[in-house]
Order: C-alpha cells, then sequence, then structure tokens
C-alpha cells in the first residue's frame, strides 16, 4: 500500500483485445469486485469499438473510461485516426499517450506526444502520458537521460497548472508483456528522478501532486511490492486486466 497522500490510480489498457460484446461483461465484473474500493481511482481503456458498450456499463459506478490513443488535431482528413471530441461523446475522461508501443511500433515521437497532451488537455480529457527505455538503453546506463528527455519533450510548454492534471507512467519497454519486471527499487528509483524534474520545471508542490504510474508486466503476485513504493502511485495494467479477478486484485494492492 502506497502511504503517501497522493490518491492511487489503477488504469485497466485491454490494448487491442476485446470484442464490445466482450468487453462490456468485463466492465461489469469489475464493477462488481471493486464496488468497495473507493480510495483507489479506477479507469478502463478498451479499444475504440469498446468504448460506447463500457461507457453503459460503468455508469454510475465511479470507474472512470479512458482511450487508448488520439489525434492532436480537432477533426479533418486523418483516415483511422479519432478526435479528442470524439472521445468525450463516447464518456471518455482520460486518454493514454506515447505508450511505448505507439513509439517503438507505429514511430511516435516526443513532439508527436506533446502536440497530443496539450491538445487532451485543452478539450478536458486526462492524458497518461508514458515514458520508459528499451533494455539496449538500459544495459547502456542510459535510462535517466532517455526519461528525462522523453519527460521534458513530451511535458514542453505545458503550465504548472496543467501539469497537476496529468498522470505519468513509467514503463521499462524490456519489461511490457515480457513476463520480466523491474524490481520494486528499480522502478521507484525512476520514478523518483521523474519527480525531480517536475520539481525542477514546476515546483515542489507540482511535483509532490503528479501521479505517476509504473507498467510493465504488473501482477497480482508483484502488485503489493511495486505499489508500496514512495514513489509509485498506481499501475497501468496491461494483460492482466483482460481478466477481472487479477485486475481487482492489483486494485487491492494499492489500498
Amino acid at each position: 500500500m502506497n502511504t503517501t497522500h497522493r490518491r492511487p490510480i489503477i488504469v485497466g489498457n485491454w490494448k487491442m483485445n476485446t470484442t464490445p460484446d466482450e468487453g462490456g461483461p468485463l466492465a461489469d465484473a469489475v464493477c462488481n469486485l471493486a464496488g468497495d474500493l473507493t480510495a483507489v481511482d479506477l479507469v478502463l481503456c478498451p479499444p475504440y469499438t469498446g468504448l460506447h458498450a463500457v461507457s453503459e456499463r460503468l455508469k454510475g459506478s465511479g470507474i472512470g473510461l479512458g482511450a487508448q490513443n488520439m489525434h492532436w488535431e480537432s477533426e479533418g482528413a486523418y483516415t483511422g485516426e479519432i478526435s479528442a471530441r470524439m472521445l468525450l461523446t463516447a464518456g471518455c475522461s482520460h486518454v493514454i499517450l506515447g505508450h511505448s508501443e505507439r513509439r517503438t511500433i507505429l514511430g511516435e515521437t516526443d513532439e508527436i506526444v506533446n502536440l497530443k497532451a496539450h491538445h487532451a488537455l485543452a478539450t478536458g480529457l486526462t492524458p497518461i502520458l508514458c515514458v520508459g527505455e528499451t533494455l539496449e538503453e538500459r544495459e547502456a546506463g542510459r535510462t535517466e537521460q532517455v526519461v528525462t528527455d522523453q519527460v521534458h519533450e513530451g511535458l514542453s510548454g505545458i503550465t504548472a497548472d496543467q501539469l497537476r492534471q496529468i498522470v505519468l507512467a513509467y514503463e521499462p519497454i524490456w519489461a511490457i508483456g515480457t513476463g520480466r519486471v523491474a524490481t520494486p527499487d528499480q522502478a521507484n528509483h525512476v520514478h523518483g528522478t521523474i519527480r525531480c524534474l517536475l520539481e525542477d520545471m514546476a515546483g515542489a508542490d507540482v511535483a509532490t501532486s503528479v501521479r505517476i504510474q509504473y507498467g510493465g508486466s504488473v501482477k497480482p503476485e508483484n502488485a503489493t511490492d511495486l505499489l508500496s513504493q514512495p514513489d509509485i502511485d498506481g499501475a497501468l495494467v496491461g494483460g492482466a486486466s483482460l481478466a477481472a479477478d487479477s485486475f481487482v486484485a492489483i486494485v487491492r494492492a494499492a489500498v
């Protein structure tokens, strides 16, 4: 359990999994199992096709709805993209930006992530902005430099007041979907580095208020050790969020 004053936030990223017919019952199961866990913010991020179905199931539950990505323009000739207004209409309150899979597979840059972060804030969506290093970068001793660059560039031009509205997620790329996981000390060290960066950028009050999640093969078996670290304020959960019992077990570890 995290003993800081920051309210934990656990986000389930379903990635390219679940049809609407599958996502609705999964959302129902999470609502039923997590109904008493009011001390933690919960957000479910289904694929775009499942946003409406999941939104209907989450009404009145206190659980937020998030999208896995969005474009930085309000509208236009961007085939295959989705806008903030579309997400808001679907009931979204949050949006994941700069996930490592979009960076490494789809070529998203820090500049693109920054454009999206500005637009999300301008439209009232809460960005969940992801940063993290590859295995090669970690082995080369470049973790802090890579994360520092991603934080600075991803948050460029964002005010101190806006920073308070952002959730950051540290997700070492080498730990995502691999079964490998950063040790609690490794993860907390990087979270602490990020918090120091935020202090340099916007002052101590902002740095202590921003929530920083850990993402990377989080499971019920390792959640308690990770979430007990002082600078880890929650989890961005991938595969384990596709089963309600394992996801809610992670949520309970944050209480």
